[in-house]
């Protein structure tokens, strides 16, 4: 059985111990590494190429930037913000967070949100769903290009995305970008996340649809 393996980082020594303990009462979990700030966040995800990376948001030198960082260091990692402010949720999920947990979650329910992550899905706490709707539908944050998919992927989503628009098979993709098929194939199904896109054809589609080349300029 392939485990999860995850990477929590958290400076709260206590609290990140105990959440590792917990976890690893799954069989179906591996805690790989722990760590207690934004760059071990940033390195600890390059060394081990976890599938989760489990991250409170107060961290000395900053969730979000591990957030923005790891997200664009390795997409392929699911990013669960595990922690107890409030205030940062919308920035977290835009800089790329696949879910945001509020600190006080049951282990149970965190092995499930885990569980969920791993199928694709999304979690934010139900207490704070609602502020999440009121931010997000708030005068000129509908239509902010901030908030358009397309401009959620990372300038290599872009280029492979660019390249799915004019056909190419992920091999093909790996070549003309230097990449492992296996890599390719990484960024495509975060790509498909990203969109809520089920396959490359509806992606392509998406492309042909918004009228330019998705490639940053």
């Amino acid at each position: 059985m392939n485990r999860i393996r995850i990477v929590i980082v958290d400076d709260h020594t206590l609290f990140r111990e105990g959440v590792a303990e917990l976890l690893s009462c799954h069989p179906s979990i591996e805690i790989v590494a722990m760590g207690a700030t934004a760059e071990d966040a940033v390195r600890l995800s390059n060394e081990y190429l976890p599938a989760i990376l489990l991250l409170d948001m107060g961290i000395p030198g900053g969730g979000l930037n591990a957030v923005q960082a790891v997200a664009a260091d390795n997409p392929v990692i699911k990013i669960v913000i595990l922690t107890a402010s409030e205030t940062s949720m919308l920035a977290a999920l835009k800089a790329g967070a696949s879910s945001y947990v509020l600190k006080g979650v049951s282990a149970q329910e965190l092995y499930a949100i885990i569980q969920g992550v791993m199928a694709g899905e999304s979690y934010v706490t139900p207490a704070l769903a609602a502020g999440l709707l009121r931010e997000m539908s708030r005068p000129g944050q509908s239509p902010s290009p901030a908030l358009d998919p397309l401009n959620s992927l990372s300038e290599r989503e872009h280029q492979i995305l660019d390249q799915v628009a004019q056909g190419l098979s992920n091999r093909e993709i790996g070549l003309a970008l230097g990449l492992s098929e296996k890599t390719v194939k990484h960024y495509m199904t975060n790509i498909l996340a990203k969109l809520h896109l089920r396959n490359r054809v509806e992606a392509a589609l998406l492309v042909q649809k918004d009228g330019q080349a998705v490639r940053r300029s």
